[in-house]
Parts: structure tokens; sequence; C-alpha cells
């Protein structure tokens, strides 16, 4: 992990992601949807619902469109029967791709996916064909802004982190998947502003590419994110500092 920071890339992308909020809530929506459908509508009691709604609230989406999600999964009406597919690939370049979807209809979602793929420079591959590249983590991002990285070094190790990183203006740290929400409460309790707290795939190497290939590459990541089933896109591509 080291040398390289997921967050800068979040920033790379925010503005893009910005013009497109009203597709963002929706995708919101669907994972806190899931995620109140498999673990039951009380935050207190899922911590994959307090992540999800979280993440929402980071974003700045609407309470409403919040308790409108939870209502729907844990209400009478059964409403849309999403799941969870996770597809590999290589971008161009050679770069690896994992893609999370959550959608009601998986033929239609890895139809449109492989679309992307094969229009943009990339090809699909088999389940497992890069996913051994990852490892998966809990990610949390904390404001830089009058924080002793060594206080917090300490805190954080503390509370179950394994590692942390100094990103700039911001603050990186990695935890088991399981202990990510104790982490996550441990630091807000010390009244730490968190950026961002996740469940995400790290990669364990990376992609170098020339500035044409890259443009490829973030023209695919574009098609792939603009998908409606399309949650997240994760990626091995060695990007700029």
């Amino acid at each position: 992990m080291a040398g390289h920071s997921k967050w800068k890339n979040i920033q790379r992308r925010k503005n893009a992601q910005d013009a497109k909020r009203g597709k963002i809530f929706m995708k919101l929506a669907k994972e806190i949807y899931v995620a109140a459908k498999q673990g039951g509508g009380d935050p207190d009691a899922n911590p994959s619902l307090r992540l999800a709604i979280d993440k929402a609230k980071a974003a700045n989406m609407p309470n409403d469109n919040i308790e409108r999600a939870i209502k729907k999964a844990t209400g009478s009406q059964d409403g849309a029967n999403y799941e969870e597919i996770t597809y590999e690939g290589y971008g161009p370049g050679g770069v690896a791709v994992m893609v999370k979807c959550l959608t009601d209809n998986k033929n239609r979602t890895a139809t449109s996916v492989r679309t992307a793929f094969n229009k943009n420079g990339g090809n699909l591959g088999e389940t497992g064909c890069v996913s051994y590249m990852f490892e998966r983590k809990g990610y949390i991002v904390i404001d830089g802004n009058g924080i002793e990285e060594d206080d917090l070094f300490l805190e954080a190790i503390d509370a179950g982190a394994e590692e942390l990183e100094a990103s700039g203006e911001a603050f990186e740290i990695y935890t088991a998947p399981e202990n990510l929400n104790n982490v996550k409460t441990a630091l807000e309790e010390k009244g730490y502003k968190l950026e961002t707290a996740e469940i995400t795939w790290i990669p364990q190497t990376y992609t170098q590419l020339d500035e044409t290939t890259a443009e490829k590459m973030y023209k695919l990541i574009d098609v792939l994110e603009d998908d409606d089933d399309v949650q997240e896109v994760f990626h091995n591509m060695q990007e700029d500092e």
C-alpha cells in the first residue's frame, strides 16, 4: 500500500462525480437498501448499514432518500431483489480491473460491463483472474488539518488499525475488514473528522501506463462508473501522486 494513495484517486474523480450527483444518490440508495435488507434497518445493530448511511451522508444525500431506502427494504413491499456481483478483467495496458455491481438483472449487467470493456481497449475475464492481485481492507480517511501524525497513529493502532499513511492534507488508515467499524467508532469518539470509511479492495502491485494508455484507461473507468448497476471500480493503475 505504501507509496500509493487511494484518496488522491478519489479526489481526482470528485468533480466528475459531482456532475452526476443524481446517479450517485441512486447507487447509494441501492447500497443502503441491500444492507438493510440483509441485516435489518437499525444502523446501530447493522454495521454494513451504518457504513452505507455514513457514505451517503458524506455525499450530501438527503435524509429523506436514506430513510426511503431503509423503509423500502424493511417494509411490507418486496421491492427489487438486488444481487451483488463482482466482474473481473483487464483494461488498456493490462491494468487489473474489478467492477462491483448491484443488479436486479444479471444478464443486463453482464452484457453492459462486457461491452464497456470491449469498446474501451479491455477484456472481461473469468472470476478470479485478477482478484488475487487485490486485498480486501477497511479504509478510513481523516482530514489532516491540525492533526499530529504521531498521535493519530497511536490512537488508530490502539483501536485496531493496521497501517496509517500521510497523504498531503489527509491521513489514510487501513484495517482488517472486520475491524473497520470498531476503528471508525473509536476515532470518531476521539473527535476526528472522517472523510470516508468503507470496505474496499487495495491493489498489491501497480501497473504503470504511458499518458495515451492512461487516458484510455480513464475512459473505461468513466464508462463503467456511468452504468447504473456499477457501484465501484477498482484497478491497479499507478496514478500520479
